[in-house]
């Protein structure tokens, strides 16, 4: 799923693969290069294998970003059920940092902390994925705003995943993407297809990108 110039969420493409790695997403990507997307400013991921090293290659100059939402639930995932509102409240400092600085200084704070010492592979797992959170500081809120999650693809995803389960097994690949493409149309066509609050990014965006924003802008 992309969002382009004009801030028009749609769907890029439809893939069947058994397997996913950097191999598999390089392919992707150079699909998509040789049908006109030349260029992607920002790509929220969710750590897919192999997802960030492909984007890297097809398109040097995107700025890869993580998705923070991805990394919240990892974390809560550590702690029970009853400890984790509590933790999600402890780890806001870090991500809602003003400044990478901040952000870097309420991480240490939360290592040093109760919770840092009784679960350090939540403080080890925002460490190992630093040098894709911190794009986002570099943002205003509006844009944070826009990069902070991968969930309207996951939204579609599950919308898809309940007309694949109502029909069973399928004769091939085919029957099934056939499928899934008419339900994408359906669902793009109920859905707002428009981002939200997306006036205000737009204007940070062409502060940001410059040409490269401007001229997707026609």
């Amino acid at each position: 799923m992309g969002i382009q110039a004009d801030g028009q969420r749609d769907v890029l493409g439809l893939w069947v693969e058994q397997t996913e790695g950097a191999k598999f997403w390089l392919k992707v990507f150079n699909e998509l290069k040789s049908r006109g997307c030349q260029d992607i400013l920002i790509a929220v991921v969710d750590g897919l294998k192999g997802l960030t090293e492909a984007v890297a290659t097809a398109y040097p100059r995107t700025t890869v970003q993580t998705c923070i939402v991805h990394l919240i639930r990892n974390s809560l995932d550590y702690a029970n059920y009853k400890e984790r509102k509590v933790l999600a409240q402890a780890l806001r400092p870090i991500y809602s940092a003003a400044s990478e600085e901040e952000a870097e200084q309420a991480l240490r704070d939360f290592a040093d902390g109760p919770w840092g010492a009784k679960y350090p592979m939540i403080v080890q797992s925002w460490r190992r994925a630093r040098e894709y959170v911190t794009p986002f500081f570099v943002f205003a809120p509006d844009i944070r705003r826009v990069i902070y999650t991968t969930n309207a693809i996951e939204s579609l995803n599950m919308q898809l995943r309940k007309i694949i389960k109502t029909r069973g097994h399928f004769p091939s690949d085919e029957a099934a993407i056939k499928l899934l493409w008419l339900a994408l149309r359906n669902v793009l066509t109920k859905s707002v297809r428009t981002t939200y609050d997306w006036k205000s990014a737009m204007n940070q965006f062409a502060i940001l990108y410059g040409e490269r924003f401007t001229a997707a802008r026609g």
